[in-house]
């Protein structure tokens, strides 16, 4: 698969037209065009959006939000982590491997991963070497955790 660069999408009118054209464009972008409107972000805040461009156009993209270790019930030592959101290659770009970069770009930041397995998506975490967690249902209340652990880095004991 060939490598797709993976940038820090600015928060700013263009990128937010953009995300329309995902599905699970939501709530919290609505939010944010809103603040735009009220000038309340500005350009330079740090996106939690990272994003792949075939040409100009915005065809991948995810959330990624860094945790801090005191809320880490997922790995054992406890430590900060990143939980991955919102990954999504438009139809007509997948199996192209941009998922598989924008994922990659995430375990290379050195931290470990959580994410929680859309519908069918289950085989796609496996194969980018995340596992499924056991179930607890007091913190994770219905979502399908998968996590990707760096070395030395194990499932938290509850």
């Amino acid at each position: 698969m060939e490598k797709h660069e993976v940038v820090r999408l600015n928060i700013n009118f263009k990128t937010l037209e953009e995300f329309e054209n995902f599905r699970e464009y939501g709530q919290q972008e609505l939010s944010m065009k809103e603040d735009l409107e009220g000038n309340i972000i500005e350009n330079d805040i740090e996106s939690p959006f990272y994003g792949v461009y075939f040409g100009n156009k915005l065809v991948g993209r995810m959330s990624l939000y860094k945790i801090d270790k005191k809320f880490d019930r997922y790995f054992d030592p406890p430590q900060d982590y990143y939980e991955l959101w919102k990954l999504e290659v438009l139809p007509g770009y997948q199996g192209k491997g941009i998922g598989e970069s924008l994922v990659n770009f995430s375990k290379s930041l050195g931290l470990p991963v959580k994410t929680n397995a859309r519908q069918r998506s289950d085989s796609f975490w496996e194969k980018m070497g995340f596992e499924p967690i056991t179930y607890h249902s007091d913190r994770d209340r219905g979502e399908n955790p998968y996590v990707w652990f760096p070395e030395g880095v194990s499932e938290q004991e509850n």
